[in-house]
């Protein structure tokens, strides 16, 4: 499976919490990012969505932590396609310290396509489930 290079960042100190290490809510919008990053990939581009009246919602979250990352550590995320689903796609990014490329986080994901009237799952489009396809 692909894995693509998703998010390119670094941790500031207003990232730290009281205990000196980036503080979780920080992975997570990392994390939210490179998730925006991968969509597009897919062809779910912020474009789509607004001229098709659509949305993708975040539904399950699963996140591990396996070494710290302080302020002035830089990172990137790297995103790889698990599963996909005619409403749905899996997905799992990987948090790497980029000095020493180790393994800092990682978060395994489900995001659903709705329509946004609605507010109901809906089937992605042929041509984004096609493209997704060649990804597994």
């Amino acid at each position: 499976m692909l894995e693509l290079e998703t998010y390119r960042g670094v941790v500031y100190p207003w990232h730290c919490d009281f205990i000196g290490h980036m503080n979780v809510m920080h992975y997570v919008g990392k994390f939210d990012q490179a998730t925006w990053h991968f969509l597009a990939h897919l062809g779910i581009t912020p474009s789509y969505l607004q001229k098709n009246n659509k949305g993708m919602v975040a539904v399950e979250q699963n996140l591990k932590y396996f070494e710290e990352l302080v302020a002035g550590d830089l990172l990137y995320v790297k995103t790889q396609l698990v599963e996909a689903k005619p409403k749905a796609i899996i997905f799992m990014h990987k948090m790497y310290n980029a000095e020493t490329n180790s393994l800092c986080a990682e978060g395994k994901m489900v995001g659903v396509h709705i329509d946004k009237e609605s507010r109901k799952s809906i089937e992605l489009p042929p041509n984004i489930l096609q493209k997704i396809h060649t990804l597994i």
